[in-house]
């Protein structure tokens, strides 16, 4: 049986306007994954909002329209970064862990996360270099992250409740002294591997590592 016209044309009308719909997102976030690309190899300064949106292939225009700025857009990669390391974070269950395991995961995952990821690194890098400005304008970056803090907290007083943590540990430090093992291996692995004579990046070379890591933060956190 054949459809009326009007009916099809409304049918087709209705179709455009969802791919309508779903386009402006896709579109964003295109924006989003070309802009990570840029600014974690050039840095807010040298990133080129054409290059941008070449690399999305979207119109220029799109960037003013979704993010307001070049900064704004790079406030939103920042933000995106943040959204990354807690959202996978958040997978590990570490509540549903005994605390040395729970601990042991966030360690070796931050590691992780900073190898798979050196983009992240970069556009940390870049962002102390302003002093943090850029971070300081949004309105999500610290409900995004106050919850790891939270997390690690509970762990340690389930630890230091079942005698397998010393009590007293301030739950913020110790996540400074996790997320500073792979951040300061990963950013200087070049200018270590030359210094020292050895390839760093070995895979076999970052595996020990990432043990020691696990290893040095639970001898801290022993009674």
């Amino acid at each position: 049986m054949s459809i009326p016209v009007n009916q099809a044309a409304r049918n087709g009308a209705a179709g455009h306007r969802s791919v309508r719909a779903r386009h402006p997102e896709e579109t964003r976030q295109r924006l989003l994954e070309a802009a990570w690309d840029e600014f974690s190899a050039k840095g807010l300064g040298g990133a080129r909002v054409d290059a941008i949106a070449r690399r999305a292939a979207a119109n220029k225009r799109m960037i003013y329209h979704y993010f307001g700025s070049k900064a704004g857009l790079y406030l939103a990669v920042l933000e995106l970064a943040y959204d990354r390391i807690r959202g996978h974070e958040r997978a590990l269950a570490l509540e549903d862990c005994p605390p040395a395991e729970g601990i042991a995961r966030l360690v070796a995952y931050n590691f992780d996360f900073c190898r798979d990821n050196p983009g992240f690194i970069h556009l940390l890098a870049n962002e102390n270099l302003h002093h943090a400005r850029h971070l300081a304008r949004s309105d999500k970056v610290r409900q995004v992250n106050l919850p790891v803090i939270d997390t690690i907290g509970r762990l340690l007083a389930r630890g230091a409740a079942e005698g397998v943590f010393r009590p007293g540990i301030d739950p913020l430090d110790l996540y400074i002294t996790i997320a500073a093992l792979g951040y300061f291996y990963f950013s200087n692995i070049h200018t270590l591997s030359v210094v020292f004579g050895r390839d760093l990046a070995l895979p076999d070379t970052v595996a020990v590592r990432s043990d020691l890591h696990v290893d040095l933060v639970l001898r801290y956190l022993r009674p």
